[in-house]
């Protein structure tokens, strides 16, 4: 067989090794119990080799989990021993400097063996409804305050399921019925990469991963350095300015592109907070290697090698680089920033190719509902919902409306969070006017009113941004529109925190948009006749597009 016939048949396996990933991927969605998972792809799930190195990752999932994960699997090895493995186990964790960031993801790691040989590891990872202690927000003081943590041990022992383990989850969390299922969902869809990796061997005849492994890495590197060879080379600086929790939070990288690789520092970034919006350095360093690789290589497969010649720095006990036991629960916060702090810097280098700056972190909305004190016979739940504002406008064309950039999760539908528990949505629509004018208009937010229903009230965890700081436009582009959290009775409240809404009272919540890119007096009337039409821009903005026109833009 000559090379070009050998590297075919190693392509039909490469891409049957990212199918089995994809239906371990579907199986968790399948199993588990939490809606995030379930309903909105809040996961990972990827296969590694023998040394720990993440060889393909499933379609289905999200940087933050994926690339996290693919440090993760190498603390299992350590942590566990090698002389500890054994055929039919399954390890778990969600400690956050060895996972994925924050006590509510779950990583479950099971080796892999074929014909009693171990051959590799597939892991998967999801955001589970409640890991007790303070519920999911950013008010804890430490991370002992935030939840159960599970260090890494093993969760089956040669198929024994570890009974003290699950004892000690069911009586640690409100919803353990959902918990633990979810951990059973992620055990389950190890288990289904498994077994389509064995009939995936047995079909090529081969005894292991090495061959497929060795190709998939080789090539990969390659096709990503050959990307950096061709990128201009130097040192860009960008920084950002949040709202923080207390105070504002300020956030700086220095990228340097070269030859070999491309190096992240965040030096100069603020410190720490006394609150949980902190973020493990795993966490930091999986959205700044997605968000080079958004534009620097976007079609070349995310694995091991992919990544490798990224290198990311932060001093430690800044706010990106938290150390134990700093609190970190919303560490998604800040994280979902770290692609648009180091775009900053890529636009510097790459004019023309960057988008501007959006909404970019999850306006996600824990609330713990409970009956009123008359009422008898209610039950509370734990409810949480993804909500996304807008993104930044693209050079070439207008940004997305009511979209998770970075993450990528879907939003959970309204009938499926008013199925979890006693809520109302009561109105979910895209915010009028919100993205930023330009030549290339940036993503609609939206604005959404909730309520409990009759008889019960809730509590909130508040876990939002850009109340003050509005996304940035772009060469000559203009800022989105800040967003702003209150009651239907116009009380203003905090943007992050745990806060409450009386009975009958609705929370209003208003998402900021996308910034605009480029020059508004350039941007086509009849585009600006279309968003009016719509209902995308106000009749104000329509009329300052035609300002702006008058002062010597151009159709």
């Amino acid at each position: 067989m000559n090379q070009s016939m050998i590297d075919i048949h190693m392509q039909v396996m490469w891409n049957r090794l990212v199918s089995v990933v994809e239906e371990q991927a579907q199986t968790l969605i399948r199993t588990a119990f939490s809606t995030s998972v379930r309903e909105a792809g809040d996961l990972s799930a990827g296969i590694f080799d023998l040394q720990g190195r993440m060889l393909a990752q499933a379609v289905t999932g999200t940087p933050g989990h994926v690339n996290a994960m693919a440090e993760s699997v190498a603390h299992f090895i350590n942590d566990i021993g090698r002389d500890n493995i054994f055929e039919s186990d399954v390890y778990i964790t969600n400690d956050p400097w060895k996972g994925t960031g924050h006590l509510h993801d779950i990583t479950v790691v099971t080796p892999s063996f074929h014909h009693g040989k171990h051959v590799g590891y597939f892991a998967s990872t999801a955001h589970v409804v409640d890991v007790g202690g303070r519920g999911f927000g950013p008010d804890a003081r430490e991370v002992y305050e935030e939840g159960l943590f599970i260090p890494i041990m093993k969760f089956f022992e040669r198929g024994e399921v570890n009974k003290t383990l699950i004892q000690f989850v069911k009586n640690n969390v409100r919803e353990n019925d959902k918990v633990i299922g979810d951990l059973y969902a992620l055990a389950a869809c190890n288990e289904t990469g498994h077994r389509r990796l064995v009939d995936m061997l047995t079909e090529f005849n081969l005894p292991d991963l090495d061959m497929i492994g060795s190709f998939v890495l080789k090539h990969s590197r390659e096709a990503t350095l050959e990307r950096l060879r061709n990128l201009p080379h130097g040192t860009w600086s960008y920084s950002l300015d949040l709202d923080g929790y207390d105070e504002p939070v300020h956030l700086a990288a220095r990228l340097t592109i070269g030859p070999d690789g491309v190096l992240v520092d965040f030096d100069g970034t603020s410190g720490m907070s006394k609150f949980g919006i902190n973020v493990p350095l795993v966490y930091a360093k999986a959205y700044a290697c997605y968000g080079i690789k958004c534009v620097v290589a976007p079609e070349i497969p995310n694995n091991a090698a992919s990544l490798a010649p990224f290198e990311v720095t932060a001093p430690e006990g800044c706010i990106l680089n938290a150390k134990r036991p700093a609190p970190v629960a919303v560490r998604h916060v800040l994280g979902h920033f770290v692609p648009d702090l180091v775009l900053g810097a890529l636009h510097q280098a790459l004019p023309g190719q960057v988008p501007a700056e959006g909404a970019s972190a999850l306006w996600n909305l824990h609330m713990s509902v409970r009956p009123v004190a008359d009422q008898i016979g209610g039950k509370g739940a734990e409810i949480l919902m993804f909500n996304s504002g807008g993104s930044g406008a693209r050079p070439a064309l207008d940004g997305l409306n009511a979209t998770a950039f970075p993450s990528g999760v879907h939003t959970m539908p309204i009938e499926a969070t008013e199925n979890v528990g006693p809520v109302i949505v009561w109105r979910k629509e895209l915010r009028e006017g919100s993205g930023g004018a330009g030549e290339r208009r940036g993503g609609l937010g939206q604005t959404i009113e909730i309520s409990a229903a009759e008889g019960y009230t809730f509590r909130f965890s508040a876990m939002f941004d850009r109340l003050e700081h509005p996304a940035r436009g772009r060469d000559g582009g203009e800022d989105g529109a800040a967003g702003s959290v209150s009651l239907d009775d116009g009380t203003k409240l905090r943007g992050k925190g745990l806060q409450f809404v009386p009975e009958g009272r609705k929370l209003v919540l208003q998402l900021p948009g996308g910034g605009g890119f480029g020059d508004p007096g350039k941007r086509p009337a009849a585009q600006i006749d279309s968003d009016h039409r719509h209902g995308y821009i106000t009749d104000e903005q329509r009329g300052a597009y035609g300002q702006s026109k008058a002062k010597g833009g151009s159709q």
